[in-house]
């Protein structure tokens, strides 16, 4: 009886080591092709990025004010100007 149990012991063992390693190579592939899917998207997304930046320079370029200061500099500098006219008054 106990050789019968130990080939039922060693059987079990190798269907459990073959499960487990069709479980591990099916969980492979799936992380495979998600690394991938994100890689992919990623890359789009990249692309995305660099044309909206040429885009929003072509605009800048199309405006002429590619090298004026930025649009909040001269509200500022009208605030600063109020005030100055308001302490001379």
């Amino acid at each position: 009886m106990d050789g019968h149990n130990s080939d039922d012991s060693k059987q079990s063992t190798a269907d459990m080591t073959v499960f487990v390693q069709n479980l591990l190579q099916q969980m492979q592939s799936r992380f495979q092709t998600m690394s991938d899917s994100i890689i992919t998207k990623i890359d789009e997304m990249g692309s995305r990025i660099n044309e909206l930046e040429q885009s929003i320079n072509d605009l800048k370029a199309e405006m002429g004010v590619e090298g004026s200061p930025s649009p909040l500099a001269p509200s500022k500098q009208k605030s600063d100007e109020a005030k100055q006219e308001e302490g001379s008054a």
